[in-house]
């Protein structure tokens, strides 16, 4: 039975949230396709995972038999957040922009999760090879060329943290942007545009889904 990890970070509700709008559409085309497979849910935008703090940090660098009653504490949080990742066939993300990067919420869980000699810098990482599919949503363009393309700090990011020098993930993006058109009459001359791009991550998300779904249902 395979095991999707669903990550969401808006702090918008559904309705008013196109990252999790996507990953919906992900995630029903993954279940539809593979019904009795197991999901891990975290929303991080209604359940937020505390910032790392000094004690959990430090156990990170030390070995689980070497830890003092209080990095043994401290650690459990991280130990079991990163088992989620580790035990997780495929992993979806939300990860919208906010003032030009990730939600503090998703760095936090990031924060954890990254476990030097564990899931990154050592040659057997824990994750390495997973699929994982990032619903990177922006209410404007940052694309190349674009104006504002030096502003985008989303997938530059995740790009070096799940890729290779990372955690080794098999990483695909799914980018709506122009999510503020509809509501910004500044931008209502990209209403036609903002529509599209959803509509065509709407589409690869459950084409994406689906595929996966049935790689591991075989």
């Amino acid at each position: 039975m395979a095991t999707l990890l669903h990550i969401d970070s808006s702090v918008h509700p559904h309705e008013a949230s196109v990252s999790r709008d996507v990953a919906a559409s992900f995630r029903k085309a993954w279940e539809a396709e593979h019904p009795d497979g197991k999901v891990i849910y975290r929303d991080l935008g209604t359940d937020p995972v505390p910032h790392l703090e000094g004690p959990a940090a430090v156990a990170g660098f030390v070995a689980p038999a070497e830890h003092t009653p209080e990095q043994a504490e401290a650690f459990k949080l991280r130990d079991e957040l990163t088992s989620e990742f580790e035990q997780a066939d495929a992993v979806l993300i939300g990860a919208p922009m906010y003032n030009y990067t990730i939600p503090s919420t998703l760095k936090a869980w990031l924060d954890h999760v990254i476990v030097m000699g564990r899931t990154t810098a050592s040659p057997t990482r824990t994750a390495a090879g997973k699929p994982a599919t990032v619903v990177a949503s922006r209410g404007g363009g940052y694309g190349p060329g674009t104006p504002r393309e030096s502003f985008e700090f989303v997938l530059t990011y995740l790009d070096k943290v799940l890729g290779e020098s990372g955690f080794g993930l098999d990483a695909e993006y799914i980018v709506p942007e122009l999510t503020l058109a509809e509501g910004n009459p500044a931008m209502a001359d990209l209403v036609d545009m903002a529509k599209a791009s959803r509509a065509q991550a709407h589409e690869a998300a459950e084409l994406r889904g689906k595929a996966l779904a049935a790689r591991f249902a075989n």
